[in-house]
């Protein structure tokens, strides 16, 4: 499947590079698992609307930075 999920394209890891975070340090603040934030960047799990607000909170950024929905949306 590749880095998108079908129903959702994410820049989770490139956010999080320029972030200057790993994703360790994003698990804990963002209070999940390592695989958890793996899996969201690898396009294998749909976060939760408050899981993506946490992420967004750390990188400081919208949540719309980092989802998207496919253009035939």
């Amino acid at each position: 499947m590749g880095k998108h999920h079908k129903k959702l394209l994410n820049n989770l890891e490139e956010l999080r590079k320029s972030a200057g975070l790993t994703q360790q340090e994003l698990s804990v603040a963002a209070e999940v698992s390592r695989k958890s934030i793996n899996a969201i960047e690898n396009g294998i799990y749909i976060p939760s609307t408050v899981l993506a607000l946490k992420i967004a909170k750390t990188i400081k950024c919208k949540v719309e930075d980092l989802f998207k929905l496919p253009k035939r949306y």
